[in-house]
């Protein structure tokens, strides 16, 4: 028996679908637009309104804050206020570092990754402090193990002759610093870090109070602390990303003061120059990129460095990945 054909709508109703379908397309478009305006380019925001006259109350409905826009009171802030004037450097990219738990050997000659050994295994894994005479590197607390684990006083020195390790004395509390010039220097550094969260079994990271410092000191020879010029900014996590060239010492990236409206760390693109016959700063150049904890060469007039964590874009400062790659460029002095 034939099934009986199904009735034709109206033509009033296929009209009165059809609108309907039309504006469920329209709802459905502006909720992906307004999702979109609210996306992460929201985060950190390009310019701040801030008004610095006194004016009336403003209605309630003034007072709400979007994510991108956060008024205080006092001035404009852009999300990369931070950023010094720097001259422009010529980067060339070169092999990626390779990353492991031991010692990797890099070659200025040819430019080449190749050979390496293991390290102590209670030697700190990440913000040691280091210095080398030549021959010997010696290495200087940190912290030892992955997320926010404590820092361990542990001190090692590293024949790179013999490719040995020895143990150094610990030091009563966990510091790091700098030499040249046979002179001990402490540079800028910070109070206070991200901490383990209590009971977590895995050391997750909480954020607490930091205060980052620009201070510079040295020790005599009455070994007593001298105070000299402060950096051109704040900066921390520089362990490893200083070098001596032409009685200078360069530091490049680091991380400087969080963004007074987010509060979101912000790492440093520049490269700094303190010249120790005039004992005075200067910004000689820029990175690709702004990095924190990076390792920085020189070799043959060249300025490498390599590895650390990087940030967002050139218009976020906020650190993101951390990046294996190594850049270098010919530094005039």
């Amino acid at each position: 028996m034939a099934r009986p054909a199904a009735k034709a709508l109206p033509p009033k109703h296929l009209v009165a679908l059809a609108v309907v379908a039309i504006l469920g397309l329209f709802l459905v478009a502006d909720y992906l637009w307004a999702s979109s305006r609210s996306a992460a380019p929201s985060i950190w925001p390009s310019r701040v309104d801030i008004s610095t006259r006194p004016t009336a109350s403003p209605p309630p409905s003034a007072n709400k804050q979007t994510k991108g826009n956060a008024s205080t009171g006092s001035m404009d802030i852009s999300a990369t206020f931070a950023d010094l004037r720097a001259p422009e450097l010529q980067w060339e990219q070169m092999a990626e570092a390779p990353v492991h738990s031991h010692v990797d050997i890099y070659n200025f000659s040819d430019n080449t990754w190749g050979g390496k050994f293991d390290m102590p295994k209670e030697m700190a894994h990440s913000h040691l402090g280091m210095v080398t005479d030549g021959r010997y590197i010696y290495v200087v607390t940190g912290q030892y193990g992955p997320q926010c684990r404590g820092p361990t006083a542990r001190n090692f020195v590293l024949d790179t002759e013999r490719k040995e390790w020895h143990d150094l004395p610990p030091l009563p509390v966990p510091r790091a610093c700098v030499v040249a010039n046979d002179k001990l220097l402490v540079i800028g550094g910070q109070e206070g870090d991200f901490m383990a969260k209590p009971g977590s079994p895995i050391f997750k990271c909480v954020r607490r109070s930091e205060m980052v410092y620009s201070d510079v000191y040295m020790l005599d020879d009455e070994m007593k602390w001298k105070e000299l010029p402060p950096m051109p900014k704040p900066d921390s996590h520089i362990e490893f990303a200083w070098t001596n060239v032409n009685n200078s010492i360069i530091i490049a990236g680091g991380t400087t003061e969080k963004h007074p409206i987010n509060k979101r760390m912000t790492l440093v693109g520049e490269v700094f120059r303190f010249n120790l016959e005039t004992l005075e700063w200067s910004v000689i150049g820029r990175l690709p990129f702004r990095i924190k904890t990076t390792l920085v060469g020189y070799w043959d007039g060249w300025l490498y460095f390599t590895s650390g964590q990087r940030d967002k874009g050139p218009s976020n400062p906020s650190p993101k990945k951390v990046v294996g790659c190594m850049w270098r460029t010919k530094l005039h002095l």
